[in-house]
């Protein structure tokens, strides 16, 4: 019987060491793979990135400008041309928009010559001023028959006011019956009455009633001014014919800007460092001619109002080449004889 094989010690030692010296070399195997694949990322990447530089720059060279033939020239300065020409044209609407002038106004005003009023005259009143407006009506203020004849001689008077902030109430109700009965009154129907609102009723009067008649002039009155008809219509018939008029006691004053007193004016801060008013008509009575009121009529939308309605009258006339005419006879406070206007 053969004998099992075996393996002798320098067999053995041999093995070992043989085994000792290739963990090593796998370990550098190993390590020198992942280089490798980190080394053919890196190249791999770096040649992507050097594609998409290579399109950005192929695009940036397509956008640069090109060079303008003569016809490209020639094209530009025509868009120029018609831009200038729109501008110009934009810039004659807003002057003719200033002046008042509209395709159907003046239709219509050229339809109705014959009929042109001298005055339309408004006389600010409110729903708790029934009594007052009987003392005018008989004292200066025609009525019945004779304000009829007033109006064949050219001037409408009329009371304004607008509609209570519950519509339809008893208040609405007073003035529709007690206008049925007098028909001097002039309703303006989108205007809330309010004594916060007064300077927007300004606003909402010249507006509606240069829409309702055709006249040279619209004349605004306070509730406590006795007017000289005779005297006011004299005024207005020398002044026939003078468009772009702002007419009235024309005065400055002092801008308060302290809330809780009277007179406080929100936008003080806009009137400068010496709050003080720019000159302007006094509210007591003024005077705009129809082109005006056209104006006043077409930019309400955008036309701001102030604390106080002569204020803002006062800001609008700044803003468009209105004449401005200081005629003391319109100062109701003032002791001249000749005055067409007193303090009731």
């Amino acid at each position: 019987m053969e004998g099992l094989p075996t393996t002798t010690k320098a067999e053995r030692r041999w093995r070992s060491k043989n085994l000792q010296t290739s963990k090593p070399s796998l370990v550098m195997a190993f390590f020198s793979c992942v280089a490798w694949l980190y080394v053919a990322g890196r190249l791999w990447q770096d040649a992507e990135n050097r594609t998409l530089l290579a399109n950005l720059l192929k695009k940036n060279v397509e956008q640069r400008p090109k060079v303008l033939t003569v016809e490209d020239k020639l094209m530009v300065l025509g868009c120029k041309d018609l831009e200038r020409r729109i501008v110009e044209a934009e810039m004659d609407l807003t002057l003719a928009k200033s002046q008042g002038y509209l395709k159907h106004q003046l239709q219509q005003s050229e339809s109705s010559s014959e009929q042109k009023l001298l005055a339309v005259i408004g006389v600010y009143t409110g729903f708790g001023s029934h009594l007052k407006r009987n003392t005018f009506r008989g004292s200066w203020m025609p009525r019945g028959d004779a304000l009829k004849k007033f109006e064949e001689r050219g001037v409408v008077i009329r009371f304004v006011i607008g509609r209570s902030a519950n519509r339809g109430d008893s208040l609405d109700r007073n003035i529709d019956e007690e206008n049925r009965k007098t028909k001097d009154f002039f309703i303006l129907e989108g205007h809330e009455e309010a004594q916060e609102e007064l300077p927007k009723k300004v606003k909402f009067f010249f507006s509606t009633a240069v829409q309702n008649w055709d006249a040279e002039f619209y004349v605004k009155v306070d509730d406590n001014i006795d007017i000289d008809l005779e005297g006011l219509v004299g005024l207005l018939e020398r002044r026939r014919g003078q468009d772009s008029a702002y007419i009235g006691c024309m005065k400055s004053g002092e801008v308060v800007a302290e809330e809780g007193r009277s007179w406080y004016e929100p936008d003080w801060w806009k009137f400068g460092d010496e709050k003080s008013y720019f000159r302007h008509a006094s509210g007591s009575l003024l005077i705009l001619s129809k082109n005006l009121a056209r104006y006043i009529n077409i930019n309400s939308a955008s036309l701001k109002t102030y604390a106080h309605d002569d204020i803002s009258v006062g800001s609008w006339m700044m803003g468009v080449q209105s004449t401005y005419i200081d005629d003391n006879r319109l100062c109701c406070s003032s002791i001249r004889q000749d005055k067409v206007c007193s303090v009731a």
